[in-house]
């Protein structure tokens, strides 16, 4: 069995099809599809997907690229959603959180500023609450990581990770583990590839990020959870395993860093 540990499946490019996307997942074997929230707007969106679809569950938070928008209430209203849903079993970290360095929008002296103040205020939620977190680090690895080392959340998953090996050490020192998915699936990105062949097994995640971060068999069209067998077993070749092998550790991973997971599990 599979997990997703990322996957915004009440995108608009799914429509009303979440429900059955999630489904085909199943059936392919991911057991559960980890669906964060972006934005205040979507907390009662993913909260009401993830219970209506049995491999499904949900992180709260705001994402950096909805940070212009946000408001210091949008925090106060993510801290009392938070803490209604520590009674909801589906409901498992704060995400997506973190920076965004790459989009120039958000690299505005004020922008940068105001992106880390969220980021913060957030991580401060996650430790309040005893969660691990679910951290956007584009262009933002030694930032994130520094405000993690300050405000010491319950661990976490570093999404889509891109950074280096020292980079890679200083998150799991931290209870972090790192995602990989689709990008991976590249073989024009090496030094993404180098990662994922050569860092600890028991250090890696996957993901889709689905609807985007598209493998490479579909780029650059919609990516769906249904594709991370496909992507798990890119992983199993790169680090010669076998795909069972890589399927049980990842998902492991994805038990031990996001410890509300298990009750929600296929048997």
């Amino acid at each position: 069995m599979w997990i997703d540990t990322h996957c915004h499946l009440d995108a608009h490019e799914f429509g009303s099809e979440s429900p059955q996307v999630a489904a085909r997942a199943a059936a392919q074997g991911v057991a559960m599809i980890v669906v964060p929230a972006v934005e205040r707007a979507n907390f009662a969106i993913v909260r009401d997907l993830a219970a209506t679809s049995a491999n499904a569950s949900y992180a709260l938070g705001i994402h950096p690229i909805y940070v212009p928008q946000a408001t210091e209430d949008d925090l106060i209203a993510l801290r009392d959603a938070v803490a209604l849903a520590m009674n909801d079993p589906r409901f498992v970290a704060i995400g997506e959180i973190g920076l965004d360095f790459f989009l120039p929008m958000l690299c505005e002296p004020a922008m940068r500023v105001k992106q880390e103040h969220f980021l913060r205020e957030q991580l401060k939620i996650a430790r309040d609450f005893g969660l691990p977190v679910l951290a956007h680090v584009r262009r933002s690895q030694d930032i994130v990581l520094k405000h993690a080392r300050q405000i010491r959340p319950n661990g976490g998953i570093a999404h889509a990770f891109n950074g280096s090996f020292q980079q890679a050490q200083g998150y799991i020192a931290l209870g972090f583990k790192l995602g990989f998915g689709g990008a991976m699936t590249f073989t024009r990105a090496l030094q993404i590839r180098r990662m994922a062949t050569d860092l600890p097994l028991d250090a890696i995640v996957l993901e889709t990020d689905a609807p985007d971060i598209s493998p490479s068999w579909i780029h650059p069209g919609r990516n769906s959870p249904e594709e991370l067998p496909r992507i798990g077993a890119v992983l199993a070749e790169l680090r010669g395993l076998d795909i069972a092998q890589v399927a049980a550790a990842t998902s492991a991973n994805a038990r031990a860093v996001l410890p509300r997971l298990p009750l929600l599990e296929t048997p």
